[in-house]
């Protein structure tokens, strides 16, 4: 997600979209109840999530004036709520871990169901998420996998798990990228050695640090972005990403290849809340209603390389994407995956091995 939910560049990609010429509608999520000075919904959303067209199309049906700010963390988005900063938001774009903090101090409006339309569209899974059990205080909006996206015309060898790095670090020396991401990172290292993602052993978080501290050498920066850029300029061979990110990037050249490492990775869901502190409230339904509709989670999930928990949705899909194991991974990879879970005071340990790792 996430920090891991750094991911997408592709919102160019949506501007030139028509929602009208499409046959999105909207009435069904217009309130009926938005009072006048409720004329306006402010959502604090990840950078890559904004659409200018998506936002226009909302406010000619709904009447409603969208303002949306970025952050590019979810820890960010944390620091600024708990902050008091986030009291003009009525809607944020948490990752699972972050649903489960946010829930635990209070930061949340538990949803009312009876005010969704398409709540049934979602697959069954997400309807009965393990971090927020019945979507109780989120609705999930796309989901994804970390792994390795990687150029196939320098690698004869192509990589099939978190060691590669280990046993290859002289061919990829100063060529190669980790995610500036304490848990994505820590928690894949675990995963090799056969730990969980979300350890509390520190013996198993020594270990894994000091694996890191081998690598370090060869690692040309901890980025979540600009890897992107460095590696269709040929001056990266492999990076750990995000799998929106990798699947629009192999689109664009099919010499680039995504590979979710068979020892397991983690696996994410960004979702749609409501802060306890919202403004519009009416808006806030309005704006989730919207993003349930087939049709929008469709054309999103096409656009912007997201895997859509949207079943309708998926449904509408091409074959071809569908079909698409970097996109829906086969069961058999996901047993293997892990969703990150906060892990309360110990992450002060986490973020004491990373600091080490990263400063040093």
């Amino acid at each position: 997600m996430k920090n891991r939910r750094q991911f997408l560049q592709a919102i160019a990609a949506l501007s030139s979209l028509s929602l009208a010429s499409c046959g999105w509608k909207l009435g069904n999520v217009k309130s009926s109840n938005i009072s006048p000075r409720s004329d306006q919904l402010d959502i604090f959303t990840w950078t890559q999530y904004y659409d200018k067209q998506l936002l226009e199309t909302f406010t000619t049906q709904t009447g409603l004036k969208v303002l949306v700010n970025i952050y590019d963390s979810n820890e960010v988005m944390l620091a600024k709520i708990t902050a008091g900063g986030g009291s003009t938001y009525s809607v944020i774009y948490p990752s699972d871990y972050m649903v489960q903090k946010m829930v635990e101090d209070g930061l949340l409006t538990e949803i009312n169901h009876d005010r969704l339309t398409g709540l049934k569209n979602l697959f069954p899974e997400f309807q009965n998420p393990s971090y927020d059990p019945n979507n109780r205080h989120s609705i999930p909006f796309n989901w994804g996998t970390t792994g390795f996206i990687y150029d196939s015309a320098e690698l004869s060898d192509p990589p099939e798990d978190w060691e590669y790095l280990w046993q290859n670090r002289e061919q990829l020396n100063r060529r190669i990228t980790l995610l500036n991401d304490v848990r994505e990172v820590m928690g894949a290292v675990l995963r090799m050695l056969g730990y969980s993602y979300n350890s509390q052993d520190e013996n198993q978080l020594k270990e894994a640090y000091q694996k890191l501290v081998e690598l370090k050498p060869a690692i040309a920066s901890f980025d979540t972005d600009a890897w992107q850029n460095q590696l269709l300029a040929g001056d990266l061979t492999l990076a750990m990403c995000y799998s929106a990110d990798a699947i629009r990037i192999t689109q664009e050249n099919p010499r680039f290849k995504y590979i979710i490492p068979r020892s397991g990775s983690s696996l994410w869901t960004d979702t749609i809340v409501i802060p306890n502190t919202s403004p519009n409230l009416d808006g806030a339904y309005a704006w989730i209603n919207f993003m349930l509709q087939p049709e929008v989670a469709a054309s999103i999930s096409e656009r912007l390389s997201l895997a859509t928990p949207n079943s309708a949705g998926f449904e509408q899909l091409p074959k071809n994407i569908q079909n698409n194991p970097s996109w829906f991974p086969p069961e058999y990879i996901l047993k293997n995956c892990e969703r990150i879970q906060p892990l309360g005071d110990f992450e002060d340990v986490y973020e004491r091995y990373w600091t080490e790792l990263t400063i040093s």
